[in-house]
């Protein structure tokens, strides 16, 4: 019986030194710091193109294309 118990005693030590060293790594760090840096810079970018059209208005775009369409169709 205490073969037993102090088996399962050093099994559950190693997998606490295998827990903490798997917590202590920091390989993916710079997988979610680059995820974060793609997506600030699609919501600046999105804000940006809101921005502009909510400052021009339709004069960037449409306005360009409702004349290309009335000299093709007309």
């Amino acid at each position: 019986m205490k073969k037993l118990m102090k088996k399962v005693q050093m099994d559950m030590v190693k997998i606490m030194v295998k827990g903490r060293i798997v917590l202590a790594e920091k390989s993916g760090e710079g997988m979610v710091d680059s995820a974060v840096k793609i997506l600030i810079s699609i919501v600046i970018g999105s804000l940006l193109l809101a921005g502009l059209y909510a400052l021009f208005g339709d004069v960037i775009l449409f306005s360009s294309l409702r004349n290309h369409d009335r000299d093709c169709y007309a």
